[in-house]
């Protein structure tokens, strides 16, 4: 067999599909492995680079190529998705993988240690827990209302619901025990909602990178951990630019002829992250406006005047990205805007 220079590996769960070319770019390997054959495989192969889809379970995979003297990269789905050929199958996939990789424009994913992997899943349940908390309270806000008993917006008014409820007599009891149960499942919910976020903060208390991002208006301690869990290597984009686009939070770009056509914004990348900024940014402007606006941003404060608060929102947030994009590549420390007189501030 000629020497096999590039692998592009398609990955499953028990199925695994090889295409390797060789140094005159043409294929040498075309073959199909079962999970339990694949180590074996690659235990015997000489050292190479193989590209695998960067998806669920494929840094397990990377970091076990690389024990075995492999080279992996890790590629995004929507980056190997243009080099799939006519047809859509594992061989394809493979195929476009190899492809892909070669490519000398091609950007590529970092391979995460499983310390990273645990502090993404810390992450991934707190997403969890919020939702399905969210989704609790508007049943039991939903069922309420159907027995003439509504509160006000608000966490803090779901518990005192529950207890209107308790002492509501004209409640049938199946009703009332249903509520009970819902009741119980809310406080299990805020119970496991409040461990898993004091793991969050000791994490961030304990990373030097998070608590200068934290420094940041609109970023927090939890925005900060975000931000440092999902970006393990800020030094891979150009620009801040480049990081504000790779989380959607710049323009879609729909130019032609000379015509620069800016639309909405990309919502790429990760929503999670992408979200918790513009939170934090609705949470800045808010406090502009309400007059807590010491030290303020003269450009925020300016934007203001002109644009709707939800679109500053958003491009609060991508400024708060390109902050703390340069906080991460340089390891510098943020240092904010001179104060500005109350009069700045945006009623």
């Amino acid at each position: 067999m000629d020497q096999i220079i590039r692998i592009g590996m398609d990955t499953s769960k028990h199925v695994f599909q090889l295409h390797g070319v060789n140094a005159a770019e043409e294929p040498v390997l075309r073959k199909k492995l079962r999970r339990q054959d694949l180590i074996t495989f690659f235990d015997k192969l000489p050292p190479t680079v193989v590209a695998l889809e960067a998806c669920g379970g494929s840094h397990h995979w990377a970091r076990l190529l690389q024990s075995l003297g492999h080279q992996v990269k890790l590629i995004a789905p929507q980056l190997a998705k243009p080099y799939v050929k006519r047809g859509k199958n594992d061989a394809a996939d493979a195929e476009a993988l190899c492809e892909a990789m070669s490519r000398p424009t091609m950007r590529f994913v970092p391979v995460k240690t499983p310390e990273q992997q645990a502090a993404l899943m810390l992450v991934g349940v707190r997403d969890r827990l919020i939702r399905q908390r969210t989704q609790l309270v508007n049943v039991i806000r939903g069922y309420a209302a159907e027995f003439g008993l509504i509160a006000p917006k608000g966490l803090c008014r779901i518990e005192p619901l529950l207890e209107r409820v308790k002492t509501e007599e004209t409640l049938p009891a199946l009703a009332r025990e249903l509520f009970e149960m819902q009741a119980t499942e809310y406080a299990r919910l805020q119970v496991q909602l409040e461990e898993v976020e004091d793991r969050l903060m000791a994490w961030h208390r304990a990373h030097e990178g998070s608590r200068r991002l934290a420094r940041i208006p609109g970023a927090g301690p939890i925005g900060a951990a975000m931000l440092v869990m999902k970006t393990p290597a800020p030094e891979a984009f150009r620009s801040a630019r480049h990081f504000a686009a790779w989380l959607g939070l710049t323009p879609k770009d729909h130019s032609t002829a000379g015509k620069v056509r800016h639309g909405v914004i990309t919502r790429a990348g990760d929503e999670i992250l992408r979200s918790v900024l513009v939170v934090g940014a609705t949470a800045v402007i808010r406090q502009l406006r309400r007059g807590q606006c010491a030290p303020a941003s003269l450009w925020l404060v300016e934007l203001l005047k002109r644009k709707p608060p939800k679109l500053v929102a958003v491009a609060l947030a991508n400024k708060i990205a390109r902050i703390a994009w340069k906080l991460m590549v340089t390891g510098e420390s943020y240092k904010g805007p001179s104060a500005r007189p109350a009069s700045a501030c945006v009623v």
